[in-house]
């Protein structure tokens, strides 16, 4: 690739220099925000043949250039248009002024928040799954003993892989309450500091507190003549995601009316003394409750509406991946999992199969040969759980193929409620996607 010429056509088809206001890159796309999209020469783009496809999304133009060659490609760019180079969060601050309605900029901070967990959230759930595979009775037959029992010799390895799968979703608070304080504007470590405190072992475990409360086992402190439970939030989300709010908040209070030595000094402490008591008296609680509430909700929605409530859920998970809506699902998926299982994941597994499916099918069928080699990357990569560019570059432009992986996905969804399928561990969301799910549901 030339990736100095690529760099050129791309300015001349987006409509030349005037018309790029910010632009920015991830692993594989250039992310811009534009002036005027009626300048786009969009015929052009696609036909590229350096260029994978583009889509619009959270008020950004996004060309899809490829990993390894998006950043050289984006170093180049900038060189001709003279613009300084800006981050990714920059360039959605851009973006969220030029556009965007409370819901959008509501989603676009969840992404913001947990996109950057991802690998870890990942990387621990297909741990998690090896653990299910090693551990799990009955997983080769009816009455067969587990891995781990028919070869002792591995136990060992067995109880380090639970280690490594539990720790980051046992201190999962720990790693929200840094990147949350983080897009909230305050100081990230605090952030991260009073997670800590949220999953402290002095504390009653946050998966055991329940079970404490019912068998009256709960130890309470006095404070100012309130009991407030000695509970821990581990495991949890939705606390950490109010608290991290909360606790940016009190910071840039103080920040704002304290000056010099007394502001470093004090703001910390201030900050941290606040939101701790904030958080046990009353946020923590509450936001626990929130969140068992809004799991059973869904929980009991889905089973109430059986086979047709996963047909539609199939039906819609692809069309909500456009929208980004589906950022917004990682929080819903890990109280899930604390109370039997996710059909979330589930389901994004057979929709992401079914569009890359879709899209290896057009790459057997279409006599353009840039086609063809787009939408056999394209679907190998989809059908392993990256579907953006299946469905930007190729489904969506074709429009059938996207309204048959959708379909099929739909079909996919509906059985999976009939056979009550769940996950029990995030992971990647396509073939190999089985290893997250119950090893009882396998089958």
């Amino acid at each position: 690739m030339d990736h100095a010429a690529v760099a050129r056509r791309m300015l001349e088809a987006l409509g030349g220099e005037s018309n790029i206001k910010a632009a920015a890159h991830c692993a594989t796309r250039m992310r811009l925000v534009l002036n005027d999209k009626e300048k786009i020469n969009q015929q052009a783009l696609d036909d590229d043949p350096d260029l994978k496809g583009t889509f619009e999304a959270g008020g950004m133009f996004q060309i899809i250039v490829g990993p390894g060659d998006v950043d050289i490609v984006y170093d180049e760019f900038t060189k001709i248009t003279g613009d300084r180079q800006v981050s990714t969060e920059e360039l959605k601050s851009v973006a969220a002024e030029a556009q965007g309605n409370a819901l959008t900029r509501a989603i676009k901070v969840l992404a913001d928040i947990f996109v950057p967990l991802i690998p870890i959230l990942v990387g621990g759930g297909l741990l998690m799954a090896l653990n299910n595979v090693l551990t799990s009775e009955n997983l080769f037959g009816e009455g067969t003993r587990s891995l781990v029992e028919q070869f002792p010799a591995i136990e060992g390895m067995a109880q380090m892989i639970n280690l490594l799968a539990s720790a980051p979703f046992a201190f999962l608070p720990i790693l929200v309450g840094f990147t949350a304080t983080k897009r909230f504007g305050g100081n990230e470590y605090l952030g991260a500091g009073i997670a800590m405190a949220m999953v402290m072992p002095d504390l009653v475990n946050g998966y055991e507190v329940a079970e404490t409360i019912k068998a009256g086992g709960m130890t309470y402190w006095d404070l100012f003549g309130f009991n407030v439970a000695q509970a821990g939030y581990q495991g949890t989300v939705l606390p950490i995601l109010l608290v991290a709010w909360i606790l940016s908040m009190v910071e840039k209070f103080f920040h704002k009316h304290l000056k010099g030595t007394v502001d470093f000094l004090v703001t910390p402490v201030l900050t941290l003394l606040i939101t701790g008591f904030l958080t046990f008296i009353a946020v923590g609680p509450a936001m626990r409750w929130l969140g068992d509430a809004i799991a059973s909700g869904l929980q009991n929605i889905y089973d109430f509406a059986g086979p047709v409530g996963g047909f539609l859920f199939g039906l819609v998970y692809s069309p909500i991946v456009i929208t980004g809506l589906h950022q917004s699902f990682p929080p819903v998926e890990l109280q899930l999992f604390a109370t039997g299982g996710s059909f979330i994941f589930a389901t994004a597994s057979v929709a992401n199969v079914a569009q890359g499916a879709a899209t290896l099918a057009v790459a057997i069928t279409t006599r353009d040969d840039k086609l063809r080699a787009l939408a056999s990357a394209s679907g190998v990569s989809a059908c392993f759980g990256i579907t953006e560019p299946a469905i930007f570059g190729v489904n969506l432009r074709l429009r059938w193929p996207f309204y048959i992986g959708m379909g099929t996905a739909a079909i996919g969804g509906a059985m999976i409620a009939l056979f009550n399928v769940k996950a029990v561990a995030l992971g990647a969301a396509g073939f190999i996607g089985f290893v997250s799910i119950r090893t009882t549901d396998w089958p």
